[in-house]
């Protein structure tokens, strides 16, 4: 199976052009999105974070926008400092430079305020999209794709149908030599002893175990149930009666390929196959994480219904109930109720999500991105100081 794909100086494969405007700390957000909102091509990626930050949660930050930055959906970067904050400005550009990609930084202190910041950070996107619009993308395997794969409002029909059907997707995919990302820690609980019998090696099944064991232990030093917010109100409402519940529900989405390795927010795999990404269950930080972890393209199952979508990477989005399908026709791409009124098997609907993804590959705007849906958020493991 052929996509189209732009093969990158590193030899990665996007298969979007975009240029990446990336603001290291909130107070260049601003700024950031006035200069992608007038430059064709420009996706601003505007965050909470940058500043204040200390430890595994500062880490994550700076991986998490330098691994934005690397994805291949980005042809070129500008990175937007403010100058005092905590995230090393220089070296979140340098980090993404590496990759061969042209990147420019502006910080906002030093060239005099937001508005000679936005006058500057105008010329250098307008400089970097005259780079990048020559690029024409070329014939590739399918096998170049990297797919993250989201589940978003379950409800019964989920376990049922639309996340077997993407199992089946991600397996072909592997098959055909791709890579495919599983997330949503809190959402494996009470099934990650099934979903580590498949990881490649003891040690690769302690450290998934390790994870959950790590995202139970923080809900518990806040004195909280976590089952307050897994499964979710929308969830109960759709049939969901437990966490557990949902959690066998979700490891459907991965189908059945061994898993190469368990992967900490925000990093690349080592290689092919089938990985495993520590995240929680917010389905907007969950596919940023993986995103910045390299994911081209996501696919999303949603039993209730959701139009996000992300800035880098297209998402398609997947629903098992008929009743969503037809209420938000102008969000959902795939109807994978048809597996449940007999009219298809799972391995046809996923056959088709896959056809889908060839689709985007060559070009085709799923709906989230059709309507401009670029929601975003980073993961926060800890309280700002």
């Amino acid at each position: 199976m052929e996509i189209l794909g732009y093969r990158r100086p590193n030899g990665q494969v996007g298969i979007r052009n975009h240029i990446a405007i990336i603001p290291t700390a909130v107070c260049s957000s601003t700024v950031a999105a006035n200069i992608a909102a007038q430059v064709p091509g420009a996706v601003a990626l505007p965050n909470q974070h940058g500043c204040c930050q200390i430890g595994a949660d500062h880490e994550q930050t700076v991986r998490t926008l330098i691994g934005l930055g690397k994805n291949p959906n980005v042809g070129a970067v500008l990175v937007i400092g403010l100058g005092c904050e905590g995230v090393p400005i220089r070296q979140v550009a340098e980090e993404i430079a590496a990759t061969g990609k042209p990147v420019e930084v502006i910080v906002i202190q030093e060239v005099g305020g937001t508005l000679k910041a936005t006058a500057e950070g105008l010329r250098k996107a307008a400089e970097l999209a005259r780079k990048v619009a020559h690029l024409q993308p070329e014939k590739m395997d399918i096998s170049e794709v990297v797919l993250a794969i989201e589940c978003g409002g379950s409800d019964f029909t989920s376990g049922l149908a639309s996340n077997p059907a993407c199992g089946i997707a991600s397996d072909l995919l592997v098959v055909a030599g791709g890579t495919s990302m599983l997330s949503e820690t809190t959402e494996f609980i009470g099934a990650e002893h099934v979903l580590a019998r498949r990881c490649k090696t003891p040690e690769i099944a302690e450290k998934l175990i390790r994870y959950v064991r790590d995202c139970e232990e923080r809900a518990k030093l806040l004195n909280v149930d976590i089952r307050g917010g897994q499964p979710t109100p929308g969830n109960i409402a759709g049939g969901i009666s437990s966490i557990e519940e949902k959690s066998l529900g979700c490891i459907h989405k991965a189908g059945h390929a061994p898993i190469q390795d368990v992967l900490a927010y925000g990093e690349v795999p080592g290689g092919k196959g089938l990985y495993v990404m520590d995240s929680p269950g917010q389905d907007i930080e969950s596919i940023t994480g993986m995103v910045a972890g390299g994911a081209t393209v996501v696919i999303f199952t949603t039993g209730r219904g959701t139009p996000t979508g992300c800035p880098l990477a297209p998402v398609i989005k997947i629903t098992g109930n008929e009743r969503t399908f037809k209420m938000m026709e102008d969000n959902m791409d795939i109807d994978a109720s048809t597996i449940i009124s007999g009219e298809e098997t799972i391995e046809q609907v996923g056959k088709r999500i896959l056809d889908m993804v060839a689709d985007v590959a060559n070009g085709h705007m799923p709906k989230a991105e059709s309507l401009g849906h670029k929601e975003f958020g980073i993961y926060k493991i800890a309280p700002t100081y």
